[in-house]
């Protein structure tokens, strides 16, 4: 008896899957480009991007020791933005200057009615981190935690 009871109060760990991240992933001719289509994918991560109307610009600069790294600190900063002003968005324009971004975002507060969204973006890391030019077009992407 006193082994059956051992082996009910004893501790045990399993591994789970679990869908918390997501992949966000851009392609351009440019750079700044591809960083356009990683704040996309980001948004498109939470909500549709068609019901978000470009209502206010907010306006990011980042720099960074690498590209790699740029692209982390502008989905993060992108991600501070929507936690901190509760907004999601839209339309994306950015500038690439050696490894200084200067960008604008433009969307609105969010309306959890119209815009239903799915997940809260936490932060983006460093899996997956890639930046690169590959098969004739710039490609930005990383894991976000959601």
């Amino acid at each position: 008896m006193e082994g059956k009871a051992a082996a009910k109060s004893a501790p045990r760990a399993e591994h789970f899957s679990h869908g918390a991240d997501i992949g966000v992933r851009g392609r351009g001719a440019t750079l700044a480009l591809a960083f356009e289509g990683a704040a996309l994918a980001l948004t498109m991560a939470v909500a549709d991007p068609l019901s978000v109307r470009p209502e206010t610009v907010v306006e990011i600069r980042c720099e960074a020791p690498d590209l790699r790294l740029l692209l982390l600190d502008w989905l993060n900063a992108l991600i501070y933005e929507m936690a901190v002003r509760r907004f999601l968005f839209s339309r994306f324009a950015v500038v690439i200057e050696g490894l200084r971004l200067c960008g604008r975002a433009w969307g609105e507060s969010v309306d959890r009615a119209r815009h239903a969204p799915a997940v809260e973006p936490k932060g983006a890391t460093l899996t997956g981190l890639e930046v690169g030019f590959r098969d004739g077009l710039w490609v930005a992407e990383c894991v976000v935690d959601v």
